[in-house]
């Protein structure tokens, strides 16, 4: 079958078994499953939740999904856009487990974060960079504007590792599995969001620079750095949310 949505299938039960512990999903839990693929994965949780909302956008594995999901009574299945479904419509909240197509995985997560009040959580394997990226702290080299934008609303976990070979076919790179316990409310409040994104933003455009002549721009930004306490001459991956944070407020 040629593969139009770049799905890798994963079929190890150890590692679908894993996915699933890592997720907390009970009895109680409403669960959306993004790219079901061939069904593994929606199998195994279908023991494990109350319902299943498996989401699948080609509709030659749809085909396939309602034969292999048919003795699985608390499974939706609905062939949908993952990015363009109303996940507002669904009816509670909902965790999301899923083995996500790479292309798509940083623009899913920032869309499934626009529904924050009615996600408690979320398990998704992903490429293993984009995961490090994500969960980076500050101070390493994989700590930038996606770390930042992950972790303003959510707390994200690097559970496992998972190789390449696990997969049919295998991908080019190797993945991993993230957690991440979602927060309705920003976990660092700032009195305007949109001027701290661009602060971020502004920063690591060049990360090479001080924080001093990265940020220029901004009007009143040598006073605003001294007023949060930091250093104008250190570099943005050396600054945590929580600088960045009250660099913000002060610049409001």
């Amino acid at each position: 079958m040629k593969r139009p949505f770049g799905q890798h299938f994963l079929f190890d039960p150890n590692i679908l078994k894993k996915i699933i512990a890592c997720s907390g999903v009970t009895k109680e839990d409403t669960v959306v499953e993004i790219g079901p693929g061939l069904g593994t994965l929606t199998k195994f949780l279908s023991f494990y939740a109350k319902k299943i909302i498996a989401i699948e956008i080609d509709r030659r594995l749809i085909e396939k999904l309602e034969g292999i999901l048919a003795p699985c009574s608390n499974v939706e299945l609905i062939q949908a856009d993952a990015m363009k479904f109303p996940y507002d419509t669904i009816e509670g909240n909902f965790r999301v487990v899923a083995n996500i197509p790479y292309y798509i995985t940083t623009p899913l997560l920032f869309r499934l974060l626009e529904f924050k009040e009615k996600v408690t959580g979320m398990t998704l394997l992903m490429q293993k960079e984009v995961a490090k990226r994500i969960t980076a702290s500050h101070g390493s080299k994989d700590y930038g504007v996606l770390s930042i934008s992950a972790q303003y609303h959510t707390k994200p976990e690097l559970k496992f590792m998972v190789s390449r070979r696990a997969f049919v076919p295998p991908p080019e790179v190797d993945s991993a599995v993230v957690h991440f316990d979602v927060s309705h409310l920003p976990l660092f409040p700032v009195v305007d969001e949109r001027l701290f994104f661009d602060i971020v933003k502004a920063a690591f455009s060049q990360r090479r620079k001080t924080v001093l002549n990265s940020l220029k721009k901004f009007e009143g930004i040598g006073h605003a750095l001294s007023a949060s306490g930091i250093d104008p001459k250190q570099r943005p991956e050396k600054l945590s949310i929580e600088d960045f944070t009250r660099l913000a407020n002060a610049l409001k």
